[in-house]
């Protein structure tokens, strides 16, 4: 079983982390910065205080990361696990292991090769039925982006998700309200969301998605459901950490240049280098 780090070392590892996707995004002048940053912290709490990944436990928990465009956070934290090769100049290069989207033939620790938004919370209720099948005592946690919620599909696994008594399984929404096209009440409006999801029969729970107490105790009450799946619904800011891409919808999908790296790397406290 891989160590759990305390509150204080997931703080410190969030902002080495951020700063690598980073360097990931602006060395290969394209990626998703937004959506990346918003989503540290939940990913940092499962990956290093949540989840059993021992790699020799065929009962181990597995991780979908649905909204697949925030693949450089994906990238960073498989790198801090040490599944993957620490580097930030082979992003998006072709035949490299970092593609643009999780692709699960070149990448180790990737689940499942994903991108097409909505298909994500489908595949980890699959996960989570065959896992209870099966007997083992694996969880299934899957990520998705508020935005992904305008996808049908994501209502479909919804649905089935609860009627399969699936409370293996817990999804979390990266709740930071931008998508690429702006406001996501603007676009397609979700709210209201928490209400949604009861709706369906899901365990809600709301936190805030930078608090790794809150976090940590959703997780905790998310394995403690019975009989339901629980949905995690992660207030967040987009572009978390960085001044100037705070709440910035612009970006959701661009890099940084040379002189916004260092501005921001200094700002998370990081080595410009």
């Amino acid at each position: 079983m891989t160590p759990k780090l305390t509150v204080q070392e997931l703080k410190g590892l969030s902002s080495k982390i951020r700063a690598n996707i980073l360097r990931l995004i602006h060395d290969a002048k394209s990626g998703h910065p937004g959506g990346s940053l918003s989503s540290v912290e939940i990913m940092v709490s499962l990956y290093f205080n949540i989840m059993n990944r021992d790699p020799e436990d065929p009962g181990r928990d597995r991780f979908i990361l649905s909204k697949g465009h925030v693949a450089p956070l994906l990238y960073s934290v498989l790198m801090e696990a040490g599944y993957i090769p620490q580097s930030t100049d082979n992003l998006r290069k072709y035949g490299g292991i970092l593609q643009g989207h999780p692709d699960a033939m070149k990448t180790k620790g990737v689940e499942i090769s994903s991108g097409s938004l909505g298909n994500g919370l489908s595949v980890a209720a699959g996960l989570a039925a065959a896992a209870k099948i099966d007997g083992k005592k694996t969880r299934v946690y899957c990520l998705l982006g508020d935005g992904e919620c305008d996808e049908g599909l994501v209502w479909e696994a919804a649905m089935i998700a609860p009627h399969r008594k699936l409370d293996n399984l817990t999804a979390i929404v990266d709740r930071n309200m931008l998508q690429i096209d702006g406001c996501t009440e603007d676009v397609v409006c979700l709210e209201p969301f928490a209400d949604k999801w009861r709706a369906f029969n899901w365990n809600v729970i709301e936190v805030d998605g930078h608090s790794y107490d809150e976090l940590l105790a959703a997780f905790k009450k998310a394995d403690e459901s019975e009989d339901i799946p629980t949905m995690i619904i992660a207030n967040t800011v987009k572009g978390k950490g960085v001044s100037f891409m705070e709440n910035v919808a612009g970006f959701h999908g661009k890099a940084p240049s040379t002189e916004q790296l260092h501005q921001a790397l200094s700002e998370l406290g990081e080595a410009s280098q």
